[in-house]
C-alpha cells in the first residue's frame, strides 16, 4: 500500500484513528484525534480572527464539522490539511461576515508533511449566502445547548444565537463580566466533550 511512502508516521496514526471513529463510533478515538489538534486549529484561527473567545467558538465549530463530515473524508491528503481547510473556510466565512481587520488570507501554514496549507481556499460544499452559513452554524451549536446543564444553555444562546458581546450578556443577565467569561468558558468546554464524544449529537 503506497499511504506508508506517502504519509508521516503521525498521518497513518490519524488515518487508524479515522477508521476507528467512524467504523465502530469508537468515542476515544474522536477524542484522540481532538487532543492532537485541538491546540493547533485555536492557534491558527487565532491568528486569523485575533480574539480569543471568538477562536474558541471557531474551533468548536470547526471540529463539529469535520466530526459531522468525517466518513465523508478520503485518504488522498493528510487528516490535519482537512481539518485545517474545514477551520479555516469558516474562519473566513466569520471573517467576512464580521468584516474583521485581519492578518492577510494568503498567509499559509504548515501541515504534518510539512505541506503549506493556504488559508485562501474555497469550500464548494458550503453555501457562499452568509445567512444560510449563519443558519448551518446555529445549527450545529443548537444540536448541544439542551444537552447542557441549564444554566449554561442560556448563556450559550444569548453568545451564539443572539450573538451578543460578552460585555452585552453580562448587563443582560446583570453579571458580574468575569463571572460570564468563566461560566461561558465552562460551557465551551462542555460542547467540545459534546463535540469529541457524541458524534451523532451533531
Amino acid at each position: 500500500m503506497e499511504l506508508k511512502k506517502q504519509f508521516s508516521k503521525k498521518a497513518l496514526e490519524d488515518f487508524k484513528l479515522i477508521d476507528e471513529a467512524t467504523q465502530r463510533n469508537d468515542e476515544q478515538a474522536y477524542g484522540e484525534l481532538m487532543r492532537r489538534y485541538k491546540k493547533p486549529v485555536y492557534h491558527m484561527i487565532l491568528k486569523m480572527v485575533r480574539n480569543v473567545d471568538d477562536a474558541e467558538d471557531l474551533t468548536i465549530e470547526a471540529f463539529a464539522k469535520a466530526f459531522k463530515s468525517l466518513h465523508r473524508f478520503k485518504k488522498d491528503y493528510t487528516f490535519s490539511t482537512w481539518l485545517f481547510r474545514i477551520a479555516t473556510n469558516n474562519s473566513i466565512d466569520f471573517i467576512r461576515k464580521k468584516k474583521l481587520e485581519t492578518l492577510s488570507l494568503n498567509t499559509s501554514f504548515k501541515d504534518d508533511n510539512g505541506d503549506a496549507v493556504n488559508i485562501d481556499v474555497e469550500d464548494n460544499n458550503l453555501n457562499p449566502q452568509e445567512e444560510a452559513i449563519n443558519s448551518q452554524k446555529k445549527e450545529l451549536v443548537r444540536a448541544f445547548v439542551t444537552k447542557l446543564p441549564p444554566k449554561y444553555q442560556r448563556l450559550v444562546k444569548l453568545r451564539y444565537f443572539d450573538e451578543l458581546s460578552y460585555e452585552e450578556i453580562a448587563k443582560e443577565l446583570e453579571a458580574p463580566l468575569g463571572t460570564v467569561k468563566a461560566q461561558l468558558h465552562r460551557a465551551r468546554e462542555l460542547m467540545y466533550e459534546l463535540v469529541k464524544n457524541k458524534k451523532e449529537h451533531i
